[in-house]
């Protein structure tokens, strides 16, 4: 472990001047976005500029892709990231003809760019040659049109093939030659933790391929973003993202990216608040994870579910008492937070140091329960295997991430809010499976424990005359027309971000969510091939993702 002010070993800064001279001639032309260097290159050129800014200048990490569609070109945006340090970023930019939308793949490169591209394709339409499996990934494939580009038409009848109306009665039938055996898990099933089909193929009883069908709960998120103006309708839709309990660490993601947009500094008082608030709901997170993870692998409705719903729903409490709201909070406002906490603040601070009192005790009869359950370590110890390499090609984060050792979170390592001011720890272990999963979340809630009890210490002895919750925020937000940036915050499930390309109005023209759950899924078949189909279910599980946040 290592302290919340401690970054890792420093790895080498290269500038944008030196960034430009090390891509040479792949480059065209130049562009400096909020957040980064950006470098427009051919679309013939993706694979071999991105391999030189991974393997010469070391950014292992592609964070987000997007794509987006102007009057004269499509483009598509590869933003990367060092896994040693996040702080160092670069936006490769990749215009294509409108008419003909072709881009080279970056699959070949960074694994992770197989289902970002796939998004891509489906919601804007650009094509990526010499992509693995260029289907649509949230759409139905016989969906006509690309939704978020600007010449769909919503009026255009859409078509089901022959297909999807095949006689679900039809007999079945072994192809010749092969011993596989195809099943179907989900996406009507509690071990699915939401609505995901797992298509499935068995040799035996193992798992020669797992394909995650995601797209069930799709609401175009996005969409509904660029429909609403900065200052007062986007910041109620993050809640709906991971809307299991991790609702302001979503509104964070927005409010970070939006005032760094305007340049809107918030009050320091507001901003422990805040770290405050999303720390209790990365416990309340946790906490239903493990309580989901212990029911899948356990596989009956057990007391370890009802403890973790009922330490879980002391949070709640908390939360509502802070927020007027148990799931959709809408607390945070660009500049700070809508209002002070509740009075009497004395009942406030001390119904949160009772419950954090009673967690270590608790804390400790999950470890009885589970960690040293001979059960629970002959399912978990040992399966799901996910390589530090490999989870880096996926662009994995989160507590996946730091179950394989890699030592990655924005909190520290790309400070926001209060936490470099905090003392806490960043948890990893390098067990690497399903075990390794449970302990990193049962260990961040004490970390977040003591992040909650510092920012509770301070905001009790806070002059009352310096209890700012809000900047002088305008009423209307124009950003400057084509300002692009990507901020990102350590959500519940790691890495939680948002781009956003300003037009001078008051609306985003382009606004992207990077959610941590839609890299970690797509690694599931990496970390369940050779397996049983009840490690495949404790895998899902220990990756934690909700399918809100999946499909947005």
């Amino acid at each position: 472990m290592s302290t919340g002010t401690e970054l890792p070993d420093t790895v080498e800064t290269l500038d944008g001047d030196e960034l430009a001279d090390l891509l040479g001639d792949h480059v065209i032309d130049r562009e400096e976005h909020l957040n980064a260097p950006a470098f427009v290159v051919r679309p013939d050129e993706v694979q071999a500029t991105l391999r030189t800014l991974r393997d010469e200048a070391g950014f292992d990490h592609l964070s987000m892709v997007t794509a987006q569609d102007y009057e004269d070109r499509y483009e598509s945006i590869y933003h990367l990231k060092k896994y040693d340090d996040p702080t160092q970023e670069v936006s490769v930019v990749v215009p294509t003809d409108p008419e003909n939308p072709v881009s080279e793949t970056a699959e070949p490169v960074y694994r992770t760019a197989d289902w970002h591209e796939r998004e891509a394709y489906d919601l804007v339409g650009v094509e990526y040659e010499g992509h693995p499996d260029l289907r649509r990934i949230l759409l139905p494939e016989t969906w006509q049109g690309h939704p978020m580009s600007s010449d769909y038409d919503q009026d255009r009848p859409q078509i089901v093939t022959l297909e999807e109306h095949k006689n679900p009665l039809q007999d079945d039938h072994r192809a010749g030659g092969q011993d596989t055996m195809f099943l179907n898990i989900g996406p009507h099933h509690p071990a699915t933790h939401g609505v995901l089909h797992l298509k499935t193929a068995l040799d035996g009883e193992q798992v020669a391929d797992v394909e995650p069908d995601i797209g069930y709960l799709h609401r175009c998120e996005e969409q509904m973003a660029q429909n609403g103006t900065y200052r007062h309708q986007i910041m109620p839709y993050p809640d709906r993202w991971d809307y299991a309990s991790a609702g302001l660490l979503n509104e964070w993601a927005y409010a970070r990216v939006a005032e760094d947009l305007a340049d809107i500094d918030v009050p320091e008082y507001a901003q422990v608040i805040r770290t405050m608030g999303a720390e209790l709901c990365r416990i309340a997170s946790h906490m239903l994870a493990l309580g989901t993870f212990c029911l899948d692998v356990y596989g009956d409705f057990t007391a370890i579910f009802m403890y973790a719903m009922r330490d879980r729903e002391k949070v709640q409490n908390i939360l509502e008492d802070l927020t007027g709201q148990r799931m959709m909070f809408n607390y945070f406002r660009l500049g700070g937070v809508v209002w002070d906490l509740p009075e009497p603040r004395e009942e406030f601070f001390d119904k949160t140091r009772d419950f954090l009192e009673d967690l270590p005790e608790a804390l400790e009869e999950y470890h009885d329960l589970i960690t040293s359950n001979e059960i629970f370590q002959v399912r978990t110890v040992g399966t799901g295997i996910l390589e530090p390499e490999t989870a880096k090609q996926y662009g994995v984060t989160g507590p996946v991430a730091r179950a394989s050792g890699i030592d990655y979170d924005l909190r520290r390592d790309d400070p926001y809010g209060y936490y470099d001011e905090l003392d806490w720890d960043v948890v990893t272990e390098d067990g690497c499976d399903n075990y390794s999963r449970l302990l990193v979340r049962m260990r961040e809630v004490e970390e977040s424990a003591k992040i909650i009890e510092q920012c509770v210490d301070l905001l009790e002895d806070w002059p009352e005359e310096e209890r700012d919750i809000q900047a002088n925020v305008p009423r209307t937000l124009k950003p400057d027309a084509d300002k692009e940036i990507y901020r990102s915050v350590e959500g519940a499930k790691g890495e939680l971000g948002i781009y956003i390309r300003a037009d001078g109005t008051d609306k985003p023209a382009r606004f992207k969510i990077r959610s941590p759950s839609f890299s970690n899924l797509s690694a599931l078949a990496e970390m369940s091939e050779g397996e049983y189909v009840p490690d495949l279910v404790a895998t899902l599980g220990s990756l934690d993702v909700i399918l809100g946040e999946v499909d947005r």
